[in-house]
């Protein structure tokens, strides 16, 4: 399994090279892209992702290490958030963490593979799908590693965004 490397200093924004540019936009641009994230560079680098995904190098699913833990990272796939229980929660660089609600690793895995069995699931979707389920089986077979889940605190607006005036 691969480990993305833990560097020094700030973190990249987009874990990936980026450069700051300047930009003129007209306000209800503006205020779409708001809309998507409240960083306006996210929020563009998200709309844009489907039409660089294939040219971002990366594993469909990969570890990112943090001191003596790592999480998985994936592509977001269909196949992967039709699974009952299970949310991505999407990063800036387009991939996303998986969060598993009231499921263990081991049930997680179980419906991975039986989803990833479906004839209705594309290649694509497959080999993301494959190559989470290969990041849990290996870890199940290391010896001193422990596959958990943990939560996460999510905020959720309840209210709805006001349009800009114009």
């Amino acid at each position: 399994m691969k480990l993305v490397p833990a560097g020094r200093g700030r973190p990249r924004k987009f874990g990936r090279p980026s450069h700051a540019i300047t930009l003129t936009l007209p306000d209800d641009v503006i205020t779409a892209l708001t809309a998507v994230d409240d960083d306006v560079s996210r929020a563009v680098v998200r709309l844009a992702q489907p039409l660089v995904t294939d040219a971002v190098a990366g594993a469909p699913a990969e570890l990112s290490r943090h001191g003596g833990r790592a999480v998985i990272l994936v592509r977001p796939v269909a196949a992967l958030q039709k699974i009952a229980g299970v949310t991505l929660v999407p990063l800036p660089d387009g991939r996303a963490l998986i969060s598993l609600d009231r499921m263990s690793v081991d049930e997680f895995e179980l419906r991975l593979r039986d989803v990833a069995d479906d004839d209705q699931v594309d290649m694509r979707q497959r080999a993301t799908l494959a190559s989470i389920a290969e990041i849990l089986r290996t870890a199940r077979h290391t010896p001193g590693i422990v596959a958990t889940s943990r939560s996460i605190i999510v905020l959720q607006s309840t209210r709805r965004r006001r349009a800009a005036k114009p």
